[in-house]
């Protein structure tokens, strides 16, 4: 499979997201799924240091990349600093799907109000908001708003509910924000809900995504 592109995911959910997306920005790439829910259940109880945890991610990327493909992206937020770091042995591009969001929040204020609605998220994110800002050369003063009751929704499939809650929530907590960094993939569908907010509210889906596709052609293009 010559010039591919797979996700891993932690929710069924995100392949009709991402595969529509994926096709949208780069109609000519072959697209792979491979969903393991399990993942991010086993990262809220054990913890994301957990070096059996670890070990399943990397194999979980491995397998994603299994049918021949060039970029690999962990749309889970709470493992995508695992995935991103798998031993891919020159073979494909492991990547994280909120990296690019990461580096594009830090340009834009010190102060990033960080959403999750799994705690699990908001420690590996605040992390990447960090490096980001180091990476960037630029000061940032990360905060976290926690929308725990937001959750069951989106596990009951209730995304309209979902997201009006998020909405609600951010409404309330955004403050003195400069932006708001959306933690988890499935969060995308608040943004349209916050236009009016006065500030950036940033989602990973399609900033991931037309960063895999970057990298891909320009994978594509060195190889010549």
């Amino acid at each position: 499979m010559a010039d591919a592109l797979a996700f891993l995911h932690t929710a069924q959910a995100h392949v009709q997201t991402f595969d529509r997306l994926a096709r949208q920005l780069a109609p000519d790439l072959k697209v792979g799924h491979l969903v393991m829910e399990e993942l991010l259940a086993d990262a809220r109880v054990a913890g994301t240091d957990n070096a059996a945890l670890v070990s399943r991610v990397h194999a979980a990327m491995r397998e994603a990349a299994s049918d021949g493909a060039t970029v690999v992206v962990c749309t889970c937020s709470t493992i995508g600093g695992i995935a991103e770091k798998t031993a891919t042995g020159g073979a494909f591009s492991a990547q994280r799907i909120d990296r690019a969001m990461a580096d594009r929040a830090v340009r834009t204020g010190p102060r990033v109000l960080i959403v999750a609605a799994v705690e699990s998220t908001l420690e590996p994110t605040t992390a990447l908001i960090v490096s980001a800002a180091t990476q960037a050369g630029v000061g940032t003063r990360p905060s976290a708003l926690l929308v725990a009751h937001a959750w069951p929704h989106f596990e009951a499939g209730d995304h309209g509910r979902y997201v009006e809650t998020l909405a609600e929530a951010i409404r309330g907590a955004v403050g003195k924000a400069d932006v708001v960094v959306l933690a988890q993939a499935s969060m995308a569908a608040v943004t349209p809900l916050l236009a009016d907010l006065g500030v950036d509210v940033l989602s990973s889906p399609h900033l991931g995504v037309a960063h895999a596709v970057a990298t891909l052609r320009a994978s594509r293009t060195a190889w010549g």
